[in-house]
């Protein structure tokens, strides 16, 4: 019971930080330029996507 619980909370882990990690590649990959034309600021998309994921 408590290996199942602790098995499935290390994959829920794993998963979000993939899925976090894929976020921000994504938005490394913008320029400044692509940033500048959606009027977008890099730290605060990070901070969406950290929000997004984690809560």
């Amino acid at each position: 019971m408590f290996f199942d619980s602790l098995l499935t909370r290390a994959r829920e882990s794993a998963s979000k930080r993939k899925q976090y990690k894929r976020l921000v590649a994504e938005i490394d990959s913008f320029s400044g330029r692509d940033l500048a034309d959606m009027r977008a600021d890099r730290s605060e998309m990070l901070f969406q996507a950290y929000k997004q994921v984690y809560g």
